[in-house]
Protein backbone atom coordinates (compact mmCIF):
# COMPACT_ATOMS: atom_id res chain seq x y z
CA UNK A 1 0.00 0.00 0.00
CA UNK A 2 3.04 2.37 1.27
CA UNK A 3 4.30 1.87 -2.26
CA UNK A 4 1.44 2.13 -4.66
CA UNK A 5 1.24 5.82 -2.38
CA UNK A 6 4.38 6.39 -2.43
CA UNK A 7 4.45 6.38 -6.61
CA UNK A 8 1.11 8.05 -6.97
CA UNK A 9 3.01 10.98 -5.31
CA UNK A 10 6.00 10.78 -7.32
CA UNK A 11 3.73 10.71 -10.87
CA UNK A 12 1.68 13.59 -8.99
CA UNK A 13 5.45 15.31 -8.19
CA UNK A 14 6.48 14.89 -11.91
CA UNK A 15 2.75 16.50 -13.27
CA UNK A 16 3.33 19.35 -10.83
CA UNK A 17 6.88 20.03 -12.45
CA UNK A 18 5.94 20.09 -15.90
CA UNK A 19 2.65 22.49 -14.88
CA UNK A 20 4.61 25.18 -12.51
CA UNK A 21 8.25 24.90 -13.42
CA UNK A 22 8.54 24.02 -17.02
CA UNK A 23 5.35 25.17 -18.66
CA UNK A 24 5.32 28.81 -16.76
CA UNK A 25 8.94 29.38 -17.26
CA UNK A 26 8.22 28.91 -21.39
CA UNK A 27 9.22 24.93 -21.58
CA UNK A 28 6.63 23.79 -23.98
CA UNK A 29 8.30 21.39 -26.73
CA UNK A 30 6.21 18.33 -26.90
CA UNK A 31 9.51 16.27 -26.56
CA UNK A 32 10.99 17.61 -23.35
CA UNK A 33 7.51 17.44 -21.71
CA UNK A 34 7.42 13.86 -22.58
CA UNK A 35 10.41 13.26 -21.26
CA UNK A 36 10.65 14.81 -17.91
CA UNK A 37 7.01 13.78 -17.42
CA UNK A 38 8.52 10.41 -17.96
CA UNK A 39 11.81 9.59 -16.12
CA UNK A 40 11.49 9.23 -12.58
CA UNK A 41 14.00 12.09 -11.46
CA UNK A 42 13.79 9.97 -7.60
CA UNK A 43 15.77 6.81 -9.05
CA UNK A 44 18.59 9.51 -9.71
CA UNK A 45 19.52 11.02 -6.17
CA UNK A 46 20.23 9.76 -3.06
CA UNK A 47 17.61 7.49 -1.15
CA UNK A 48 17.44 10.93 1.63
CA UNK A 49 16.45 13.23 -1.57
CA UNK A 50 13.90 11.34 -3.11
CA UNK A 51 10.85 13.08 -1.20
CA UNK A 52 12.23 16.60 -2.89
CA UNK A 53 13.41 14.96 -6.27
CA UNK A 54 10.89 17.10 -7.88
CA UNK A 55 11.69 20.34 -6.20
CA UNK A 56 12.89 23.70 -8.22
CA UNK A 57 16.62 23.56 -6.97
CA UNK A 58 19.75 21.28 -7.45
CA UNK A 59 20.20 18.30 -4.94
CA UNK A 60 23.77 17.33 -3.80
CA UNK A 61 24.57 13.95 -4.73
CA UNK A 62 27.82 14.12 -2.68
CA UNK A 63 31.54 13.76 -3.96
CA UNK A 64 30.59 17.80 -5.12
CA UNK A 65 28.27 16.39 -7.83
CA UNK A 66 24.59 18.06 -8.01
CA UNK A 67 21.67 16.94 -9.84
CA UNK A 68 20.56 20.28 -11.50
CA UNK A 69 16.98 21.61 -11.05
CA UNK A 70 14.46 20.48 -13.46
CA UNK A 71 14.09 23.75 -15.11
CA UNK A 72 17.80 23.73 -16.20
CA UNK A 73 17.64 20.09 -17.78
CA UNK A 74 14.59 21.66 -19.41
CA UNK A 75 15.95 24.33 -20.92
CA UNK A 76 19.03 22.39 -22.22
CA UNK A 77 16.55 19.58 -23.82
CA UNK A 78 14.86 23.22 -25.53
CA UNK A 79 17.84 24.57 -26.71
CA UNK A 80 19.54 21.44 -28.05
CA UNK A 81 16.81 20.06 -30.11
CA UNK A 82 18.05 16.41 -30.25
CA UNK A 83 16.93 14.42 -33.12
CA UNK A 84 17.26 11.01 -34.91
CA UNK A 85 20.36 12.04 -36.79
CA UNK A 86 22.35 12.94 -33.94
CA UNK A 87 25.80 11.54 -32.38
CA UNK A 88 25.69 13.04 -29.23
CA UNK A 89 28.51 13.42 -26.52
CA UNK A 90 27.19 14.38 -22.81
CA UNK A 91 29.52 15.48 -20.03
CA UNK A 92 27.43 13.84 -17.20
CA UNK A 93 27.41 16.00 -14.16
CA UNK A 94 27.36 12.61 -11.68
CA UNK A 95 23.42 12.22 -11.87
CA UNK A 96 22.80 10.14 -14.84
CA UNK A 97 19.07 11.75 -15.50
CA UNK A 98 20.11 14.21 -18.25
CA UNK A 99 21.48 10.91 -20.70
CA UNK A 100 18.52 8.90 -20.12
CA UNK A 101 16.38 11.84 -21.02
CA UNK A 102 18.32 11.99 -24.19
CA UNK A 103 19.15 8.80 -24.91
CA UNK A 104 15.51 7.98 -27.33
CA UNK A 105 15.87 10.61 -29.03
CA UNK A 106 19.02 10.44 -30.43
CA UNK A 107 20.85 8.14 -32.69
CA UNK A 108 24.17 7.62 -30.88
CA UNK A 109 24.68 8.50 -27.34
CA UNK A 110 28.33 8.43 -25.28
CA UNK A 111 28.66 9.52 -21.84
CA UNK A 112 31.82 10.59 -20.58
CA UNK A 113 32.83 12.30 -17.16
CA UNK A 114 34.56 15.74 -16.63
CA UNK A 115 37.96 14.47 -15.64
CA UNK A 116 37.55 12.12 -19.39
CA UNK A 117 36.28 15.33 -20.52
CA UNK A 118 39.52 17.23 -19.46
CA UNK A 119 42.11 14.66 -20.05
CA UNK A 120 44.01 14.10 -22.81
CA UNK A 121 44.38 11.49 -24.87
CA UNK A 122 44.37 10.16 -28.89
CA UNK A 123 42.37 11.57 -31.66
CA UNK A 124 38.47 10.26 -30.67
CA UNK A 125 35.41 10.19 -32.86
CA UNK A 126 33.64 13.35 -33.18
CA UNK A 127 30.16 14.11 -32.63
CA UNK A 128 26.93 16.73 -33.76
CA UNK A 129 25.90 17.81 -30.70
CA UNK A 130 27.57 18.06 -27.57
CA UNK A 131 25.64 18.30 -24.32
CA UNK A 132 27.93 19.76 -20.83
CA UNK A 133 25.49 18.90 -17.58
CA UNK A 134 26.74 21.62 -15.50
CA UNK A 135 28.80 24.96 -15.58
CA UNK A 136 32.22 25.82 -17.35
CA UNK A 137 34.52 28.39 -16.66
CA UNK A 138 36.34 27.51 -19.56
CA UNK A 139 36.42 24.99 -22.89
CA UNK A 140 39.40 22.41 -22.60
CA UNK A 141 41.08 22.38 -26.57
CA UNK A 142 40.50 18.43 -26.00
CA UNK A 143 37.00 18.46 -26.14
CA UNK A 144 36.46 20.81 -28.38
CA UNK A 145 38.41 18.28 -30.53
CA UNK A 146 35.01 16.13 -30.07
CA UNK A 147 32.89 18.40 -31.77
CA UNK A 148 32.60 17.82 -35.54
CA UNK A 149 32.57 21.20 -37.22
CA UNK A 150 29.36 23.16 -37.16
CA UNK A 151 28.47 20.99 -34.28
CA UNK A 152 26.05 22.20 -31.82
CA UNK A 153 26.91 22.72 -28.35
CA UNK A 154 24.68 23.11 -25.34
CA UNK A 155 26.42 23.97 -21.80
CA UNK A 156 26.19 25.98 -18.99
CA UNK A 157 28.70 28.83 -18.54
CA UNK A 158 30.22 30.86 -15.64
CA UNK A 159 30.91 34.63 -16.11
CA UNK A 160 31.80 36.83 -13.08
CA UNK A 161 30.75 34.42 -10.63
CA UNK A 162 27.15 34.04 -12.69
CA UNK A 163 26.04 30.79 -14.38
CA UNK A 164 24.22 30.90 -17.27
CA UNK A 165 22.67 28.84 -20.19
CA UNK A 166 24.74 28.68 -23.22
CA UNK A 167 24.06 27.26 -26.77
CA UNK A 168 26.90 27.43 -29.85
CA UNK A 169 29.01 25.80 -32.49
CA UNK A 170 32.54 24.62 -33.41
CA UNK A 171 33.62 26.98 -36.29
CA UNK A 172 37.07 26.12 -36.98
CA UNK A 173 39.48 25.08 -34.11
CA UNK A 174 37.11 26.94 -31.26
CA UNK A 175 33.46 26.67 -29.83
CA UNK A 176 31.40 29.91 -30.21
CA UNK A 177 28.92 30.37 -27.52
CA UNK A 178 25.95 32.71 -27.16
CA UNK A 179 24.95 33.26 -23.07
CA UNK A 180 21.33 32.90 -22.62
CA UNK A 181 19.09 33.08 -19.36
CA UNK A 182 20.50 33.01 -16.18
CA UNK A 183 20.26 29.83 -14.35
CA UNK A 184 21.25 28.16 -11.30
CA UNK A 185 23.39 26.09 -12.84
CA UNK A 186 25.54 23.25 -10.97
CA UNK A 187 29.69 24.15 -11.70
CA UNK A 188 31.64 21.50 -12.57
CA UNK A 189 35.02 22.43 -10.40
CA UNK A 190 37.23 19.93 -13.64
CA UNK A 191 36.35 22.74 -15.65
CA UNK A 192 37.29 25.77 -13.62
CA UNK A 193 39.99 28.35 -14.34
CA UNK A 194 43.45 28.03 -12.37
CA UNK A 195 43.21 30.27 -9.57
CA UNK A 196 45.92 33.52 -10.80
CA UNK A 197 47.50 35.41 -8.03
CA UNK A 198 47.29 39.48 -7.73
CA UNK A 199 48.69 42.01 -6.33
Amino acid sequence: MNSTATTTDFAAARRAMLDSQLRTSGVNESFVLSRMGTVPREDFVPAASRNVAYMDRAIPLGDGNYLSAPLVHAKMLAEAEPRASDRVLLVDGGSGYLPELVRPLVGKLDVITPEEATGSSRKRATYSLLLIDGAIDEFPEALVKRVEQGGRVVTGIVKNNVTRLAVGRRVGARISLLPLAELGIARLPQFEKPKEWSF
